[in-house]
């Protein structure tokens, strides 16, 4: 089922120029969905629209079939949770309390009553728990990420939205977010994640969304989509894509 469409959207700057033309991309339950391509692409402002932070110049966008633009934003913060590049804490919030706020949708409802064991799991599967009393401000990049991603997490939306969630991690948080994020699809969420590693993406994404220059050059499984050929074309770096010798999953090697 499609919860997140974009249909025909365009972006423009200030001096009319387009920097995201005529994109369309479905965003379905129980799929991870990435969104692919070179710095410039347009990746991050698909993702804004869909996110409902851009407003494009044409084109729709719909959340379980009704206007994006029309959905409250308590309601909207209800079915979609979005994880930005920045994480930035200005006051020394707790790590707990940065969290909680995920919660702040559900005040006030049924659902408040969840808080406590939502923020508790939250931490616990991104690995945070252990200083939930530290400040967010004494944290490193990549622990403020992890926390970032739990106060997502933490949210509880049928839909999830993250643009490079991996992006200040070691390797072994890079893989634990993307293993969550996997099994938020496999629960039923429609997720969709911005992402640079080609590799992750094919060991990850259930479908893909290639773009280039503002535009999108292919969508579909990420085998279909993340060929060789693909690769050289719209990254100007010549690949070898070949199985992996235990998984079978498509590797991908610049050739040097």
């Amino acid at each position: 089922m499609s919860r997140l469409v974009a249909s025909g959207v365009s972006v423009a700057v200030d001096d009319g120029r387009l920097i995201l033309a005529d994109a369309s991309i479905e965003v379905r339950a129980g799929e991870v969905h990435a969104l692919v391509g070179p710095n410039g692409a347009g990746k991050s402002t698909l993702f804004g629209v869909l996110a409902g932070d851009l407003t494009p110049a044409s084109g729709t966008v719909t959340l379980d079939g009704a206007p994006l633009g029309g959905i409250h934003p308590r309601e909207l913060a209800r079915r979609r949770a979005v994880l930005l590049q920045s994480n930035t804490v200005s006051f020394p919030f707790t790590v707990e309390q940065v969290v909680r706020m995920g919660r702040a949708p559900w005040a006030r409802t049924p659902a408040e009553d969840q808080d406590d064991a939502a923020v508790r799991d939250a931490m616990a599967e991104t690995d945070v728990a252990g200083f939930a009393a530290r400040t967010f401000p004494s944290l490193s990049g990549g622990e403020r990420a992890r926390v970032a991603l739990a106060r997502v997490l933490a949210q509880a939306t049928p839909v999830l939205m993250l643009d490079e969630p991996t992006a200040a991690l070691d390797l072994k948080h890079q893989e634990d977010v993307l293993r969550i994020v996997r099994a938020r699809a496999l629960a039923g969420a429609a997720v969709a994640i911005v992402l640079h590693d080609l590799n992750v993406t094919l060991a990850y994404a259930d479908r893909v969304t290639l773009l280039s220059r503002g535009r999108v050059v292919a969508a579909g499984a990420p085998g279909e989509v993340l060929t060789a050929a693909r690769i050289e074309e719209v990254y100007g770096q010549p690949v070898d894509v070949f199985p992996h010798p235990g998984t079978g999953v498509p590797v991908v090697v610049p050739r040097r």
